[in-house]
């Protein structure tokens, strides 16, 4: 071989490498947002997202997808149809056990007591008699959402635990999804189930749905009044889930949106409380092991 052949050679294995090794670039960068909500509200939500984005990390636009439930999402991320979203804990626990370098945890919530963490809340209609998880036996039960942590994951893993160790199965005379969160409170109140689990920070008054969760958002928006419902259970601590971003993107544009986000709080309090639907102090940074213990709940009860 020439020396010429070998230098042309070297430079193309380098080159070709170089390409191997530079993450992925793009115009448009793409934003799940999880169902549980209508439509409209969520993209309103996020429209705040979509116009200051383009200008601190690089993209011509930002596109925005709501789904219909959280399984859309997260066949978006590991598709690499997505780029970034805010998930539960065990949405991102299904993500990791399917593959584990798909995206990446970089974020989440602080809650204004300086948790980081929510709850699994049960409630149910006040007229309805029922006052306490004892008076649940042989009723329905309504879940939120089959990859929802507060709506599903825990109760189903932690409700044992206060019933004497029965099984959820075993103890409801039925169970059911109500197809998101929103959806399932608006049937609880609708006396479609007896009781439901969504979720809240547990911070502040139960009148005023907390501090922040899917109570305090439909209270705001006057879909619920706090006083047609009583609290029948409430879970351990849940990790708040996580900011994801697609592994694959570039670094450098990783770096741009992770520090936007980090001082979003401050630069627009108004867009980080719109997107989190409701009150937080800031973000905090979080790797996989802050979510283990949900990883390993997820995989024992559900397989992935």
């Amino acid at each position: 071989m020439s020396l010429k052949k070998a230098l042309l050679g070297a430079l193309a294995l380098a080159l070709s490498c170089g390409t191997a090794a530079r993450a992925e670039s793009l115009e448009t960068f793409r934003v799940g947002i999880l169902g549980g909500e209508n439509e409209a509200d969520s993209l309103r939500n996020y429209q705040c997202l979509a116009d200051k984005l383009p200008a601190a990390i690089g993209v011509k636009e930002v596109k925005l997808f709501p789904a219909t439930d959280y399984d859309g999402v997260i066949q978006g991320l590991l598709g690499g149809t997505l780029d970034y979203a805010e998930l539960g804990a065990s949405g991102y626990a299904k993500i990791y056990l399917a593959n584990a370098d798909a995206v990446e945890p970089i974020l989440t919530t602080v809650q204004t007591d300086g948790s980081k963490g929510y709850y699994s809340i049960m409630v149910a209609r006040k007229d309805s008699g029922i006052k306490t998880l004892a008076d649940m036996k042989g009723k329905k039960l309504g879940f939120a959402d089959p990859d929802s942590t507060s709506g599903y994951l825990i109760p189903v893993t932690s409700l044992p635990k206060d019933l004497n160790n029965v099984a959820v199965k075993d103890f409801f005379g039925e169970t059911g999804f109500g197809g998101g969160h929103e959806n399932l409170v608006l049937a609880v109140k609708d006396g479609k189930f007896d009781a439901g689990t969504t979720f809240g920070s547990g911070v502040g008054n139960f009148d005023e749905g907390y501090t922040s969760g899917n109570l305090h958002k439909m209270v705001a928006k006057g879909m619920i009044d706090m006083k047609d419902f009583v609290e029948l259970w409430k879970s351990p601590l849940i990790p708040n889930g996580p900011i994801v971003i697609r592994t694959a993107l570039d670094t450098d544009l990783k770096a741009k949106f992770k520090q936007f986000m980090v001082d979003l709080p401050k630069t627009d309090p108004a867009c980080f409380s719109a997107i989190q639907g409701g009150d937080f102090t800031s973000y905090t940074e979080v790797t996989p092991a802050f979510y283990q213990p949900i990883i390993d709940a997820r995989k024992a009860q559900i397989g992935g």
